[in-house]
């Protein structure tokens, strides 16, 4: 079955419209841009309101993305989704369908159920029908790389000058805007910049000036700092699987070629400058040795996995309902956990946050919504890598002029689905899911002759 987008045809080329038209199709962008943005602005923000009723302001703009295009389908009658894509698209709404209704508690489970939907639905979707061209999508990602680079700049800052999160007795640990509550956030907004940035080095988008190879080579050189100093093991295994990928995909020369290069900066930054080596060693050997000298948010992290698998073991169908793994957790957690994590640094007293998710978005889903949501989210991820993919490799071999764009969002998704065998979603960065969601969307299941309009 061959996955179109029925939207795909407003896409302009070079023989179709004049350029102010073409720029007439870019203000729906902006909703798209702000959200990817405003995650950088903190929740207590003083010179912007960074949330609204406890709601970040990048979900509330997220919301009026989605609000936008509904508008646009209704008002000017654009064709929604094929029916392909909104099998795609619309698969996991069934699996959160299913486990709030038979939550134990549906009224608690319904604010889960709204937020997934928004990530994992809603907000793609819109991506998908707001990005109407290669352009656009160009635009997005860069978006990311903009957040990125402030982030990271931010992170490094923290940890020159002793200012960020604890860790190890020092706050030292780069965490950007995000705080210490959220030392996942700074690290996925640097992954998401330096797979973009990394994509754009080995293949630069069509038309654009040759400067900006070596500069995007830089930008990806220069996240690697803050991404080593948020000594976030997640972060630095899907970082590197999303870059082995997209070099990969770019040709076996160019690949041998990305390789030596990254293996050349790899020596410089952490055996030449020294940049956290000790520390980065220890966080490195510190994932396998749960047994003889073990991490203790390691060992917290393997006993809520196991306390996932057995609820659903004890509710395999629909699970233990959204939003049901902390009220489930003591009946099947070991009495080896500990009550929570201490975050402090970064502006932060000392705190003892709970530990309410097993930090493993497939083993989340699996024990909140059972095999039939497993099979309807984790299917639809698939459904958009392997497409994604296979896109990619047609647009290769027919010589598109968007193939960074295949890149970009290939890596983005590859990082993605890598990085939830660490993490789950949760804080503000959380929105930012959805984003790359709605680009791998865009490029997976757009035809390539399209998608490949520059």
């Amino acid at each position: 079955m061959t996955l179109t987008v029925a939207a795909a045809p407003a896409v302009t080329t070079a023989r179709e419209g004049t350029p102010s038209r073409r720029r007439g199709h870019r203000w729906p962008l902006l909703p798209l841009l702000a959200t990817v943005l405003l995650v950088s602005v903190p929740p207590d923000g003083a010179v912007i309101a960074g949330s609204v009723a406890g709601v970040p302001a990048a979900d509330l703009v997220s919301g009026a993305a989605v609000l936008l295009c509904a508008g646009l389908l209704l008002f000017l009658r654009r064709r929604p989704l094929s029916p392909a894509t909104a099998v795609v698209l619309g698969l996991p709404a069934v699996g959160l369908a299913l486990a709030t209704v038979t939550a134990g508690d549906p009224v608690a489970a319904l604010p889960g159920f709204v937020r997934y939907l928004q990530i994992f639905v809603l907000v793609p979707a819109a991506v998908l029908l707001l990005v109407r061209d290669a352009q656009g999508f160009r635009a997005v990602a860069g978006a990311l790389v903009v957040l990125a680079a402030v982030q990271g700049a931010t992170g490094v800052h923290q940890y020159v000058t002793g200012s960020g999160a604890s860790y190890m007795g020092e706050d030292i640990r780069a965490v950007g805007t995000f705080g210490p509550g959220d030392v996942m956030g700074m690290a996925t907004v640097v992954g998401f910049g330096l797979v973009v940035a990394a994509a754009w080095a080995l293949r630069p988008p069509a038309g654009t000036p040759r400067r900006l190879r070596p500069w995007a080579a830089v930008t990806a050189a220069l996240l690697v700092v803050p991404l080593a100093l948020s000594f976030s093991r997640g972060a630095w295994i899907a970082t590197a699987a999303a870059a082995l990928a997209v070099i990969a995909l770019t040709g076996l020369r160019q690949a041998v070629r990305a390789l030596a290069v990254l293996a050349a900066v790899g020596v410089v930054l952490v055996g030449g400058f020294g940049v956290g080596s000790e520390m980065i060693s220890q966080r490195l050997t510190s994932i396998t040795e749960v047994t003889s000298a073990p991490d203790r948010s390691v060992n917290d992290r393997y006993a809520m996995w196991a306390a996932a698998t057995d609820m659903w073991r004890e509710h395999p169908t629909a699970g233990v309902g959204l939003k049901g793994f902390p009220a489930h957790r003591d009946g099947h957690a070991s009495i080896g956990l500990s009550a929570g994590s201490d975050t402090a640094g970064a502006g932060q007293e000392f705190r003892r946050q709970p530990l309410l998710s097993p930090h493993n978005m497939y083993l989340l889903v699996l024990g909140e919504q059972g095999l039939v949501g497993f099979t309807a989210l984790v299917g639809s991820w698939a459904a958009l890598l392997a497409g994604g993919v296979r896109r990619l490799v047609l647009a290769r071999a027919r010589g598109a002029a968007a193939v960074d764009c295949g890149l970009a969002a290939v890596g983005l998704m590859t990082w993605q689905a890598v990085d939830f065998l660490y993490a789950d979603i949760g804080g503000p960065s959380t929105v930012l899911t959805g984003i790359v969601l709605g680009l791998a969307a865009w490029w997976a299941l757009a035809e390539p002759e399209r998608a490949a309009v520059a």
